[in-house]
């Protein structure tokens, strides 16, 4: 179950078929390789060094993803893949960019994969993927490990290292476009016609970084449930478990699913049709104390649902607050799993205890206090607000990613384009809306920014769920088609699973519209339904 929440947290590809597809046709056919599979000269990027490069033949088939994030490509076709390995001089990294350049059917794109939890780059799958669909792909380790393998972070003093972690924030993404662009023209004979970035997660916060240091990276941008604002939501999440401990409550996750569920019922007509979605999370606002009293059945077991249970989703649906009530984040989002943050495990004695997600603990017992044994189950509601504020300190100019400014990025013609679930039980899709309410109020609202950026919530759906879990839509195929031929996505056509396991078609709204019933029709189709704003606006 662990690696399960894992997986899903790091946004990986679950299976082939689910990947995003870019059907969109190329208008330049297909290109061959100008030479054989050979090691190209590799100019070193600014402030780096090329240690070597290598090139292997391969002859594609099925791939299955490294490391705890797994996941499986079929069908791919042969490839040669070229290896550059960069360090920055003095700092003792060791990055390798790999590129996989498909030996028939180039469709002229160049894509770069993003990484997950702390994982700089793509583990195969994505990379697959985009061979499979003609794209020559490009990723980079960053000189960094496995997704939750953090042994890299600090140094035999016991600091911070900051040029691997410049790494992981921006520095090798970077790094790793101009490799891979350099690696396609000599293999092909030509550039790329049209160069993209695609992640979800840390690949998503990877994706924003790009628009924002590095403008002229890309021309299209795809950057899904991005984990922005890292410094503050990745101890944000650890919020849960700080409630748990502090009130010395642990509801079991048949408990947490009933104040799910029952959350989800009570707010799921607000869109004026009951298809188990919750449309706008954000309007939902469900009182868990209705619950107060109700048996659950759980493992055979009957556990009745207490005021202390109660004032525990509370607080971890509001979010954290300091001590004054002054609010420091978003809350785990109504119909979201909280199991996922708030999760929970019995002792060697057979007490029940919380369980951490992997992801925040590591970012708080590694990079804030310096200590990977630290138990993270001591930290009092004082401590949590001086950890958060500490991170933010600390840490926002290398990692943030939060700088509201994209005239740049604007400016280079570039097309940033996001989708969001709205039950992301790991990073609460209000994070996102609200840098991208920033990005209005820098930049002249929201139609100068939506000519540019445009972001789409999905109702339902989990951390990285389209395309990758729970449903799918063709967003890369909608970026394309927004860069290359004008046609910028009013909507996004997308099939979603809803609370009760069946899938129903919907148009994504382009934020800040939503989706509503028009009172007739098949409320499982995208026709019953139309984009409007909500009432708040």
């Amino acid at each position: 179950m662990k690696k399960f929440l894992i997986v899903l947290a790091t946004g990986a590809a679950l299976a082939a078929v689910n990947l995003p597809t870019a059907a969109a046709e190329t208008p330049y056919g297909s290109v061959s390789a100008a030479f054989g599979c050979s090691a190209p000269t590799v100019q070193a990027p600014p402030g780096t060094r090329v240690e070597s490069v290598t090139a292997v033949h391969r002859d594609g088939g099925t791939i299955d993803g490294t490391g705890v994030v797994g996941g499986t490509v079929t069908g791919v076709p042969a490839f040669c893949e070229v290896t550059v390995t960069l360090t920055h001089p003095g700092d003792n990294d060791h990055a390798k960019v790999s590129t996989w350049l498909p030996v028939n059917g180039w469709n002229g794109r160049f894509q770069a994969l993003g990484g997950s939890a702390f994982a700089a780059g793509d583990n195969g799958v994505g990379m697959g993927t985009a061979v499979r669909n003609g794209y020559a792909a490009t990723t980079t380790d960053g000189g960094l490990a496995d997704a939750v393998d953090v042994t890299w972070a600090l140094n035999a003093e016991g600091r911070v290292d900051t040029a691997l972690l410049k790494n992981l924030a921006s520095r090798s993404q970077h790094e790793a476009s101009i490799v891979g662009k350099q690696v396609v023209a000599a293999h092909f004979g030509r550039q790329a016609s049209y160069s993209y970035f695609n992640g979800c997660s840390t690949g998503g916060r990877q994706g924003y970084m790009e628009a924002q240091r590095h403008p002229d990276d890309f021309d299209g941008i795809l950057a899904n449930a991005p984990a922005v604002n890292w410094d503050e939501f990745e101890v944000a999440t650890l919020w849960p478990q700080v409630v748990m401990n502090n009130e010395k409550t642990y509801p079991s996750a048949c408990e947490f699913k009933a104040f799910t569920d029952a959350a989800v019922a009570a707010c799921d007509p607000l869109d004026g049709a009951r298809d188990n979605l919750v449309n706008d999370a954000s309007r939902c606002d469900f009182d868990p104390r209705r619950l107060i009293g109700t048996k659950v059945l759980c493992g055979g077991e009957e556990l009745t649902i207490t005021a202390a249970d109660a004032a525990v989703v509370r607080k971890i649906w509001d979010g954290p607050r300091t001590a004054s009530g002054r609010k420091l984040w978003s809350g785990v989002p109504v119909g979201a799993d909280l199991a996922g943050l708030a999760g929970t495990a019995p002792d060697a004695s057979g007490q029940v205890k919380g369980a951490p997600f992997p992801v925040p603990r590591l970012w708080v017992t590694t990079w804030l206090k310096k200590q990977p044994s630290f138990d993270v189950s001591t930290i009092t509601y004082d401590q949590f607000t001086r950890l958060f504020e500490q991170s933010r300190t600390e840490y926002d100019r290398i990692i943030g990613t939060d700088d509201p400014d994209l005239s740049a990025f604007r400016d280079s013609g570039g097309k940033l384009l996001t989708w969001h679930g709205q039950a992301d039980q790991f990073i609460p899709a209000q994070g996102t809306v609200e840098y991208r309410r920033q990005v209005e109020r820098k930049m002249g609202g929201t139609k100068r920014v939506d000519d540019f950026y445009r972001l789409f919530l999905a109702p339902g759906t989990v951390h990285c769920g389209l395309n990758k879990g729970d449903g799918t839509t063709d967003d890369l195929a909608a970026l394309t088609a927004w860069v290359e031929q004008g046609k910028a996505p009013q909507t996004l056509p997308a099939t979603l699973v809803d609370a009760s396991g069946q899938s129903v078609d919907r148009d994504l709204c382009r934020y800040p519209e939503v989706s509503r019933y028009q009172g007739h029709g098949d409320p499982t189709a995208a026709s019953g339904f139309r984009c409007v704003l909500p009432s708040r606006h």
